[in-house]
């Protein structure tokens, strides 16, 4: 594993599970296919949470083609088409029936609130909740 020198300070305790997910995703390879957008949109939305939006263009596929799951705190979306047509005799084809997994790491308490296909683009709504500022005393214990 190659090492990310942020993470070597020795201020920084238990961060090793950060440091395997950058890895992973840095090692991660991809055909850009299919392209997509990372937006956020406005807080007012979810009752003040954040709410981020990724758009796949995915045209061509139905709702039934494609697949979104969570797996290990990774967003993962699949298609699946198949060339089920094999009596068509095409003059020219540049349309070919393909499949794509597209995977995004999440940050611990990302929610997906819900996915929508419209006019061949997958938008899926990603909430952070508001995080909860927590202080706790920790008693010094004495040895006498």
């Amino acid at each position: 594993m190659s090492r990310f020198p942020g993470f070597s300070s020795p201020f920084l305790l238990g961060f090793d599970e950060i440091e395997r997910v950058l890895d992973r995703v840095s090692k991660a390879t991809n055909d850009g296919y299919p392209p997509y957008n990372i937006e956020r949109l406005e807080p007012a939305r979810e009752g003040g949470r954040e709410v981020l939006r990724i758009t796949l263009a995915v045209a061509g596929f139905t709702r039934d083609q494609l697949d979104v799951t969570i797996e290990d705190s990774q967003l993962v979306i699949r298609g699946r088409q198949t060339d089920d047509d094999r009596n068509r005799q095409y003059l020219h084809r540049g349309i070919a029936a393909r499949q794509f997994q597209r995977v995004f790491v999440l940050a611990d308490g990302i929610e997906v609130a819900g996915a929508e296909l419209k006019d061949g683009l997958l938008a899926i709504d990603l909430a952070r909740p508001e995080p909860e500022r927590v202080i706790r005393r920790i008693d010094i214990a004495t040895s006498e």
